[in-house]
């Protein structure tokens, strides 16, 4: 069985049904939508994307900072920018 990665899950006909009440009922957490018990999407609130962007960007601009750190360094004076 495929591993569900929330703690809360909406078969696709309850999501049809009633998409607001899943919408509230997530509690700002993602809900997996199945489909025949496998999930088929992830129902993520906007708040929870937002900060799942935001994190994403945060561990790209860390890597980019690692990265940069192994240049080799040039030394310039602020009146030469």
């Amino acid at each position: 069985m495929e591993q569900i990665l929330s703690s809360a899950s909406v078969s696709i006909t309850e999501l049809k049904r009633n998409p607001s009440a899943v919408i509230e009922a997530a509690d700002d957490e993602a809900v997996a939508v199945l489909v025949h018990n496998k999930p088929l999407a992830y129902l993520v609130p906007a708040a929870a994307y937002k900060r799942l962007l935001d994190r994403l960007e945060d561990l790209e601009l860390a890597e980019l900072v690692r990265a940069r750190a192994k240049e080799r360094r040039v030394r310039v004076a602020l009146d030469d920018l």
